[in-house]
């Protein structure tokens, strides 16, 4: 029995060996079921009829704490006398073996329990053994010989109990290492919630997991999920990072996460509805019922960036401390290739464009430029070059500093980006000056776009307009032409002036 092994296997041993060993036709392993706080008949060795109406049958752990009561512990077991109580589980069987003769006979309505204990006092499960081959009550020899046998068969369930649970660790760790490993090569967040989802649905056991990250606004947005669909939580009513710090409660924060029984987290969301409501729950005080478990995830400087929720345990259960662990530990190297990933494809915007307007910057305009030219006279096609600056914008960072000039660059540029057609492209080219190419554009068309900048904008700024290739065949003449007809436009106050 010490050798652990499968535990169906070691069940089966431990019961035939307590039958051939102490002198019992039949025996019974209850064991504990913490996700249903009972025990379930999972081990009979004995005739087939035993077999049959015992197998499978379940009992709560209160009816089994009025069996195991004090008043008729011996020796460590729990002797029950025919008419000493009013049911015991799995009593519906009565063995059909007559009784003994004398003062100790044993009586088919007798019972006799032993506790199967981990070395922490909990319960693992219980053993009834019955059908005595002596056909006589118990003596003080048989009990102890009966619980010394029952407590090295509760070392060995312990050992195989922990045996699967430190295997299902392992290849849990396993499988997360190996979504770990490629989370720095995912190019966008979205695919590596994606696989994050899966990885802790598939190596922690949760059917349903939840990615939301924040948005410019604080909401937190679904991007990725598992069980769930990202559609069905779009719908729900939106969560925002100040409604989740309030369930961020470190009182019940376990290995940076946070598990909340139900009744907790609803009086933090109150009185909002929660957006989602346990189904696979269980009973007890190890079970899932209701819960919710929330991951934060954090930026380099502890800014919540989005959360992990995981619900729906496969095995009903609350998840162990190295389960919160492995989750924690998961959830920052998420966090991590989220902020790389950002990092990574703010780096490559900043490639071409610039950092305060987000509009393409000089270097763009210069390729842009030079391959419009190129397009425009192998295909006989035109189009209009803008170039504009602001008017008094020196004076304007002078008088009221540079965070006011900034926004004034900020808002004159979305007022060329709105303004713009499809196939159009807006640039800040240095300073407070801009440029625009207005692909197959006529006059008119350009100035109607810059109309559209002037209405859009209480900023004043000035326009010099240029076309290909009426007005010029290549790039630097084309940009001199505007640029000299943005400055006649600027010293005449006509606001716009096309090239001569």
């Amino acid at each position: 029995m010490r050798a652990g092994g499968d535990l169906p296997d070691l069940l089966a041993a431990i019961a035939r060996t307590m039958a051939e060993s102490l002198g019992y036709d039949a025996v019974v392993v209850n064991l504990y079921r913490p996700a249903w706080d009972d025990f379930e008949v999972t081990t009979v060795h004995g005739s087939d009829a035993a077999r049959q109406a015992l197998l499978g049958e379940t009992q709560s752990a209160a009816d089994w704490g009025q069996l195991l009561d004090e008043r008729f512990c011996r020796h460590g077991a729990y002797v029950l006398p025919a008419g000493a109580y009013e049911s015991a589980p799995g009593k519906e069987y009565v063995p059909t073996a007559e009784p003994g003769a004398g003062d100790d006979a044993w009586q088919p309505q007798d019972a006799l329990f032993v506790p199967l204990r981990h070395t922490d006092g909990h319960l693992l499960g219980v053993v009834s053994v019955d059908e005595p081959v002596s056909r006589r009550r118990p003596s003080d020899d048989d009990l102890d010989a009966l619980v010394a046998l029952a407590d090295h068969a509760a070392l060995a369930v312990q050992a195989a109990l922990e045996t699967a649970v430190a295997a299902g660790h392992r290849a849990a760790l396993e499988r997360l290492l190996v979504v770990s490993s490629r989370l720095p090569a995912e190019p966008v967040a979205d695919e590596i919630l994606a696989a994050v989802c899966s990885g802790v649905s598939e190596a922690l056991g949760f059917h349903n997991v939840l990615a939301v990250l924040r948005d410019a606004h604080g909401r937190l947005e679904p991007r990725a999920a598992v069980g769930w669909t990202v559609e069905e939580m779009q719908r729900a009513e939106p969560v925002f990072v100040r409604d989740v710090e309030a369930l961020l409660d470190p009182s019940f924060e376990i290995e940076g996460c946070f598990l909340l029984p139900s009744a907790e987290a609803r009086k933090r969301i109150s009185p909002r509805r929660p957006p989602y409501e346990s189904e696979r729950n269980g009973v007890g005080p190890r079970a899932w019922n209701h819960h919710w478990l929330l991951v934060p995830l954090h930026d380099s400087v502890g800014e919540v960036i989005g959360v992990l929720w995981a619900d729906e345990p496969e095995d009903r259960l609350l998840p162990s401390r190295d389960t919160l662990q492995a989750l924690r530990v998961f959830a920052n190297q998420a966090a991590a290739a989220i902020v790389t990933s950002a990092h990574l494809r703010e780096l490559r915007f900043l490639a071409d464009h610039d950092p305060l307007t987000r509009l393409l910057n000089r270097r763009a305009f210069v390729e842009r430029l030079e391959g419009e030219v190129a397009r425009a006279l192998r295909y006989d096609r035109s189009f209009a070059l803008v170039v504009c600056d602001l008017d008094g914008f020196k004076e304007l960072n002078d008088r009221l500093g540079h965070p006011a000039g900034d926004d004034a660059l900020q808002i004159f540029a979305r007022a060329l980006h709105n303004a713009l057609r499809r196939g159009d492209e807006a640039f800040r080219i240095g300073g407070d000056e801009f440029a625009l190419l207005l692909a197959e554009a006529t006059d008119e068309d350009a100035l109607e776009v810059v109309g559209r900048v002037m209405a859009a904008s209480d900023i004043r700024a000035s326009f010099g307009v240029a076309s290909c290739p009426d007005h010029g065949r290549e790039s630097q003449t084309l940009f001199r032409l505007a640029d000299t007809a943005l400055y006649e436009a600027k010293r005449n106050g006509s606001g716009v002036r096309f090239a001569a």
